[in-house]
């Protein structure tokens, strides 16, 4: 049966987890924190890994970057279980190489012994990018709210549709309502102002 090693550093979980794993047969090997495991690793030489993120000495973060950055454990899959729960730590496990990424608040022994199983029965030659987003839909969502946010966001050009262009005058300003003129309309020259009045002679001097 395969191997397992669970790296916990809370006692009363990494004992549930371990009974649970147990009565399903795997063969299980414990550590408190990123440093023990790495030291256990070698000798032990598990086929997955259960590895917690928020650990004393070596984040679970850390121990996953060392993991996988060594010839002789790059191969060993890592299943993080952790209860941070943001996005960007999720897309960060799935960068450095974990198959999996649970959220302890999120998931039951039954979910976790799925997500072994599933681990141990995939192609150790590359990552498990769907399960990752299968297991845990916040990845997936949080991309699809991203996207959904930006096209929300997209200028609409109602200048063609809502609002009509004003007449405007020789000025060059909108005429506010006002009918434009007819330029084919006679135009009515203004009244003389001399006419029907009489003249006035400036030069007359009265006696």
């Amino acid at each position: 049966m395969a191997k397992i090693m669970l790296v916990e550093d809370d006692n009363n979980l990494r004992e549930i987890y371990q009974a649970r794993l147990n009565a399903e047969g795997y063969d299980t090997v414990t550590a408190m924190d990123g440093e023990e495991a790495l030291a256990l690793v070698g000798k032990e030489k598990p086929d997955l890994i259960i590895l917690d993120v928020m650990m004393p000495k070596i984040s679970g973060f850390d121990t996953l970057d060392i993991l996988k950055n060594s010839p002789l454990t790059k191969d060993i899959k890592v299943i993080m279980m952790t209860a941070l729960s943001q996005a960007e730590d999720k897309i960060r496990a799935q960068k450095l190489g974990a198959q999996n990424y649970l959220v302890k608040s999120q998931v039951t022994l039954e979910d976790i012994v799925k997500a072994v199983k599933d681990a141990l029965s995939t192609d150790g030659s590359s990552k498990s990018d769907a399960g990752i987003a299968s297991t845990n839909p916040g990845v997936s969502i949080f991309n699809n709210q991203t996207n959904e946010g930006n096209s929300s966001m997209q200028p609409t050009d109602n200048s063609t549709t809502n609002n009509p262009v004003m007449p405007q005058d020789d000025s060059g300003s909108q005429s506010m309502g006002q009918p434009a003129m007819d330029s084919t309309t006679p135009m009515t020259p203004p009244a003389d102002n001399t006419m029907g009045s009489a003249p006035t002679d400036q030069a007359q001097v009265t006696p």
